[in-house]
């Protein structure tokens, strides 16, 4: 009797030895800091979901908007770094990709149905890959439209817009609501101008030279600068929000949209879930700025919102991410959860996106237009760079004078120059 009871008291042993990691079984955890700040309540949502499905814990921390390289920065130096984070553009991937697992032939990767979104080193090496796609311009009420005496199809060019938006706004105060939401200059909306809007500028210049670009080009054209100015222009003047108090931020450009104070929303896909509660046929049309031929222009489409997976991080925090992953793209309840939050996503078993504004993407696509890629995502040393036109802006809408539009031009055209630079020598 002792012998068995000795016999079993090994066996439990080994197995407990096995269990503890002997065999590898021992299950790691997944740390996901989170880029996108309108997606956090779905995230959370994820998270439970895999924690009561799977057992496993998955924190999501969500970065504040415009603050994600900090973050990324602040929470890496920590004993329990992230699993999972966001590597979006071609600067991320030179600071970043000795972080990055090399996703090639992993199990994540071999879900996707295209490598359009997903970023090398200089190596070669996989180092994000995309994880939803997205378009942007300005969003549009049709309904206020129409009731401003106007229609869609006069919205076909910068001169249509024009015409429309400032009817709108000269009538604001008959008909109760305005041509444009608030465009905001604080670090929650600014993007929407700096890191978006600015896109026509660079899309343009790409354009002219024949193809996409495939690194950071140490200067740029003035080519493309007023027509810049002229979408601005018109955002900031006929607006529910006066150009010198946009400085300081504090106005909900999305409720405004939602509750049909304004016509107009400068913004992108990832706001479909959100406005189409209050405005379920809103649509989307491209930045019409005067350019010769943009009755022909499409959506700005592409992403910077890419998965990279800690290399740093141990196998089974590895493992356990990459688990998660693949579940989150596969899961139906999980992906369905994703894809409303994230507008679609790239993976062969994902569901199906139900977004009108990337089905206006694509109706535009089908019509013959060109689609404005995201050349913003050269951007060099993009916080800095952002930061100083914001500044500018911000003392042009103070005072639009030539002088201060110039130094909007300043920083917008030589700012990229120096701060290319001081990157590349």
């Amino acid at each position: 009797m002792k012998k068995f009871l000795a016999l079993a008291l090994a066996l439990i042993l080994s197995l407990s030895l096995v269990a503890c990691g002997g065999g590898g079984s021992s299950k790691g955890s997944v740390y996901w800091l989170n880029f996108k700040p309108e997606s956090d309540e779905a995230l959370q949502q994820i998270a439970a979901l895999y924690k009561e499905k799977k057992g496993v814990e998955v924190k999501v921390v969500t970065a504040a908007s415009g603050t994600y390289s900090q973050t990324l920065t602040a929470e890496m130096d920590k004993s329990a770094p992230p699993t999972l984070f966001v590597v979006g553009n071609a600067n991320s991937v030179k600071d970043w990709s000795s972080y990055a697992l090399d996703l090639k032939d992993t199990p994540i990767a071999k879900e996707l149905n295209t490598d359009a979104y997903n970023l090398y080193d200089e190596n070669g090496k996989l180092v994000s890959i995309g994880y939803c796609f997205e378009c942007y311009g300005i969003i549009v009420n049709p309904d206020l439209i129409e009731k401003a005496g106007h229609s869609m199809d006069e919205l076909k060019n910068f001169a249509g817009l024009k015409a429309v938006a400032e009817d709108i706004h000269k009538n604001a105060a008959t008909l109760g609501f305005d041509a444009f939401s608030s465009c905001d200059m604080d670090p929650s909306s600014s993007w929407r101008f700096t890191g978006h809007m600015v896109n026509l500028v660079y899309y343009y210049q790409e354009r002219d030279g024949g193809s996409k670009w495939t690194e950071c080009p140490a200067t740029l054209s003035n080519d493309y600068v007023e027509n810049y100015k002229n979408l601005y222009d018109l955002c900031i003047n006929n607006s529910l929000t006066d150009p010198k108090d946009l400085a300081t931020g504090g106005h909900d450009a999305e409720a405004e949209f939602k509750s049909g104070k304004a016509a107009f929303f400068v913004n992108g896909s990832w706001e479909y879930s959100a406005v189409s509660e209050t405005v379920p046929n809103a649509t989307m049309i491209p930045y019409y700025c005067g350019v010769s031929g943009e009755e022909k222009a499409g959506l700005n489409c592409g992403t910077e919102n890419c998965w990279a997976v800690n290399a740093k991080a141990s196998e089974a925090d590895q493992q356990a991410t990459m688990d998660f992953l693949v579940w989150l793209v596969t899961d139906p309840e999980a992906s369905r959860i994703a894809v409303d939050t994230f507008g679609a996503m790239p993976y062969k078993n994902a569901q199906e996106s139900t977004n009108k504004f990337l089905a206006a993407a694509d109706q535009y696509a089908a019509n013959g237009c060109y689609v404005m890629d995201w050349a913003t995502n050269y951007q060099p040393a993009v916080d800095d760079y952002r930061a100083a036109l914001v500044s500018a802006l911000n003392a042009y809408n103070a005072d639009q004078s030539a002088a201060n539009w110039e130094t909007v031009r300043t920083a917008m055209i030589d700012g990229w120059a120096a701060q290319y630079k001081a990157q590349n020598g």
